[in-house]
């Protein structure tokens, strides 16, 4: 198949301009002399950005008692496609009838092209890092998309002197990032902040002291949440005194903030108090959103326990909690959508609203044609009233 002839478009605007016919016309020529491109860019891509990826568990680290790190390999043998340090991949997960997928930021150097890792860390009650955690083997095989996310260094806009505050497997990325920083001798200095609720809750604490004492452009401070016998470090709150103490100053650097989503206005807050723009901070989106009615749009006295009903055109109808995620409810219904992120970021989760309202978490990336066309991100959109959407289910497996 081929794609038709290019014809250019013209912006009524664009008459106003001295010379605009000419360029018009030279563009119609140029067009014409072109000869007919055929729709193979996707075939240049594939190897690249691959819809899918059939991946096989090959070791499992374990690194705390609350956290494992998944090693995975091509199920086909050969390379995996490149990726950037900070991105993540979305794992598809098939946990008793519910299919579902999650995201997790891949802790492994991109200087290794022969496996992911993926650090999964216990969180109570749930699902998919419960069942990675206890019921996955070596040997078992899992598919997922390409890697994603923008959660990455840009040497040309964020410098070589960088700041880093995670919490718990919010480490993940800052990992990836660090392991490149040595592998290829890179002259870049990271500040690492790194929260854990114990010492021996802290993942990759050995590999990071052995950084430190070997490259002195990486330099880690790790934070408790109560300090244990014989600790000497710091003790949270992870505050803008203790920031400035471990990291100061921040005027010029970067700052990165991957962790529980529910400290990033604060943590943000206090580093806006130091000075630190907005533009130099950056923040992880594959995470959970908050639930109502914390988020800022939930209307006031609407019970989110109350029951709504959704109708799928093509499928069937259910009821469900107002203040649930969409996304969640219909894959245990049996209807997944497509998923990536889960954070309201990416946009793969969309369904259209062809009746009823939804509210989104404040996390929401709405696009302008999304809200001209009466599409939801279903990752973090709540029916306010019995709803019927329309959408194509997600091919996980």
């Amino acid at each position: 198949m081929t794609d038709p002839p290019y014809t250019p478009s013209v912006n009524p605007l664009a008459r106003l301009l001295e010379g605009a016919d000419g360029v018009v016309e030279r563009l119609r020529a140029h067009a014409a002399n072109q000869a007919a491109h055929r729709a193979d860019a996707r075939a240049e891509v594939e190897p690249y950005h691959p819809r899918k990826l059939e991946l096989t568990v090959t070791e499992l680290i374990d690194e705390t008692s609350t956290t494992k790190t998944l090693r995975l390999r091509r199920a086909a043998g050969g390379s995996l496609p490149p990726f950037r340090a900070g991105q993540y991949l979305s794992l598809d997960v098939q946990v008793g009838d519910i299919h579902t997928n999650r995201a997790f930021s891949i802790s492994s150097s991109p200087t290794r092209r022969d496996h992911y890792d993926l650090t999964v860390r216990r969180l109570p009650g749930g699902l998919v890092s419960n069942y990675l955690l206890d019921e996955v083997s070596i040997g078992d095989r899992f598919t997922s998309g390409g890697p994603m996310g923008t959660f990455t260094h840009d040497p040309l806009f964020h410098g070589d002197d960088l700041v880093f505050l995670a919490g718990g497997s919010g480490v993940a990325p800052a990992m990836s990032m660090i392991r490149e920083i040595v592998e290829l001798g890179l002259p870049r200095r990271m500040t690492l902040l790194y929260g854990s609720r114990r010492s021996d809750d802290i993942i990759f604490q050995d590999e990071l002291e052995a950084i430190e004492r070997q490259h002195p452009n990486i330099v880690v401070h790790h934070i408790l949440a109560q300090a244990d016998p014989g600790w000497t470090g710091a003790v949270k709150p992870l505050n803008a005194p203790l920031i400035v103490k471990l990291a100061a100053p921040l005027a010029g650097r970067m700052t990165y903030v991957c962790g529980p989503a529910y400290k990033y206005p604060y943590l943000v807050g206090e580093l806006e108090s130091l000075g630190l723009p907005g533009r130099r901070i950056r923040m992880e989106a594959n995470y959970v959103a908050k639930s109502p009615p914390d988020t800022p749009d939930w209307p006031s006295g609407v019970d989110p326990t109350g029951a709504v009903t959704v109708s799928v055109r093509g499928g069937k109808s259910f009821q469900m909690p107002r203040g649930r995620e969409l996304i969640y409810a219909l894959e245990e219904n049996g209807m997944p959508p497509a998923a990536s992120c889960r954070s309201g970021e990416c946009g793969d989760c969309r369904v259209k609203v062809c009746s009823g309202e939804v509210v989104h978490a404040e996390e929401a990336r709405l696009r302008t044609s999304d809200r001209r066309f009466g599409y939801a991100h279903s990752c973090v959109a709540y029916p306010l009233t019995d709803i019927e959407v329309d959408f194509q289910p997600g091919n996980y497996f």
